[in-house]
């Protein structure tokens, strides 16, 4: 009997991975694919998913990853062809990453640049096993039962595996979600098939020192988007159009640059939520329990934030310090978030400026579109709250102000962030000393947020001295 078994072995199937056995908890991983996948896909990463990286250690060890865009780095661009483009004039046009770095004063989190994908995994694949997780590869899920005492996983090689808990991290035709029999909302399927071309050419002298997340290609011989992999010789072309080497030398606009296509990935855009996120002793995460379109990077993000939310939950109920009533919260915790997320890459994908554009016009263009900045999706919401009810949808600090619900603010105290103080474990923040409680007490000089209970997840369960030893009770028994 394993205590967790997760099926998937992607980026929020080692996440899951790691942040249980982060709780003491080492799961078995079952991936249907024989390897590690080396295709990249994602590769933005929000601050959230810093800030859960770092709570596990590994924010150095993905920036040695990441692709290095502290210099002189454009964003997003759009050009008819990159040879053709002014990159120069164009980076008079967007903030510095310095500047942009400033205004993230409220997470103490930093990833240098983009993190493709597969390097992500890797980072977390070498963590789950120095953790003691075992992956199994080339394992299909083939079906699934549960009872009053655990969940049976039958797998593609005939072996029958036990489990208390189920973790479902296997993608958007999750084989687990279908044999629980768990229906979706949303629009489903967007748009024609894409091809997700990953090729290697040198585009150094085309570049300069210059580096660019998104460079969109508008030329109507070959549209499509060129992603930054590793910054010098390795790219994504994301296209509707056959994929070749020529159509790639048309996009950058250079007949005669030598290009090697690496593999490619097909791959169509869906927007769909779970109707559930949970059913008994099974949980869907990622991908699996939400599918979100890539505008934005808001999908691989909540799926992150899903596996966090998920593990400490698991942990408490399985070492006895929670009533498996905790375990409910997590389907109405993260299935609005995930709605949220969904419904805000839909908008971006309508009218790209809604993400892109952070001109003195923004604000008002996503207030009358009814989308919200991006910070808050990330990290500005709410459990128990929508929306409408937060202080501000485009300042992110606004919205993380101690209300229970909220991420706890970010505050630095010498040289460790109040995130760092919570240490994965329930705690409270106050001005001055709190007593009666068997919980770490963290008091800062200028606290300004009041008495504030902290879960292991970092989010604000009570605030106020009043009634704060039945907030903690409460918040474990799973009332």
């Amino acid at each position: 009997m394993h205590d967790v078994i997760i099926a998937g072995g992607g980026t929020v199937g080692l996440s899951a991975a790691v942040f249980l056995a982060h709780h003491g908890v080492r799961a078995l991983v079952v991936e249907r694919r024989p390897g590690p996948q080396i295709h990249p896909r994602a590769t933005g990463l929000g601050m959230r998913t810093a800030e859960l990286l770092r709570e596990v250690g590994l924010e150095e060890a993905v920036n040695e990853v990441a692709v290095n865009m502290t210099g002189m780095t454009l964003g997003k661009i759009t050009v008819d062809t990159l040879a053709g483009a002014d990159l120069a004039a164009l980076a008079k046009t967007v903030p510095t990453r310095a500047q942009t770095v400033a205004k993230m004063d409220y997470t103490p989190a930093r990833i240098r640049g983009t993190c493709p994908q597969n390097r992500l995994d890797a980072v977390l694949l070498d963590k789950a096993r120095d953790l003691g997780v075992t992956v199994r590869y080339g394992a299909d899920v083939v079906s699934v039962e549960q009872d009053g005492e655990g969940v049976t996983t039958q797998l593609s090689d005939g072996t029958a595996l036990r489990a208390r808990y189920l973790v479902a991290a296997d993608g958007a035709r999750s084989k687990v979600r279908s044999e629980l029999g768990i229906g979706l909302s949303g629009p489903g399927v967007l748009g024609p098939s894409m091809n997700n071309i990953l090729f290697r050419a040198d585009l150094s002298g085309l570049t300069g020192e210059y580096t660019f997340g998104l460079c969109e290609i508008t030329n109507p011989a070959a549209p499509g988007m060129i992603i930054t992999i590793d910054g010098k010789s390795e790219w994504v072309f994301h296209t509707g159009l056959e994929p070749t080497a020529d159509l790639i030398r048309t996009a950058i606009g250079d007949p005669g640059l030598d290009v090697e296509i690496l593999s490619v990935l097909s791959w169509r855009g869906r927007a769909q939520v779970a109707d559930r996120l949970s059913l008994g002793r099974v949980f869907l995460v990622g991908d699996a329990a939400h599918a979100v379109p890539p505008t934005g990077a808001f999908g691989l993000n909540t799926g992150v934030a899903d596996a966090h939310n998920l593990a400490w939950k698991l942990a408490w109920v399985l070492s006895g310090r929670a009533a498996p009533g905790l375990l409910d919260t997590y389907h109405d915790e993260r299935r609005p978030v995930a709605v949220l997320a969904m419904e805000q890459s839909l908008l971006r994908m309508r009218d790209l400026r809604l993400h892109f554009d952070g001109g003195p016009d923004a604000p008002r263009l996503r207030a009358e579109a009814g989308a919200v900045n991006a910070p808050i999706v990330h990290l500005g919401y709410r459990y128990g709250a929508t929306i409408s009810e937060l202080p501000s949808t485009e300042d992110v600090a606004l919205t993380l102000d101690g209300s229970p619900g909220s991420r706890l603010p970010h505050v630095w105290v010498g040289d460790r962030s109040t995130l760092d103080l919570v240490g994965s474990a329930f705690c409270v923040f106050a001005a001055a000393p709190v007593t009666g409680l068997d919980v770490p007490v963290h008091v800062v000089d200028g606290w300004p947020y009041g008495t504030l209970l902290v879960r292991p997840d970092g989010f604000v369960a009570w605030r106020g001295e009043e009634g704060l030893a039945e907030a903690l009770r409460r918040c474990t028994s799973g009332a």
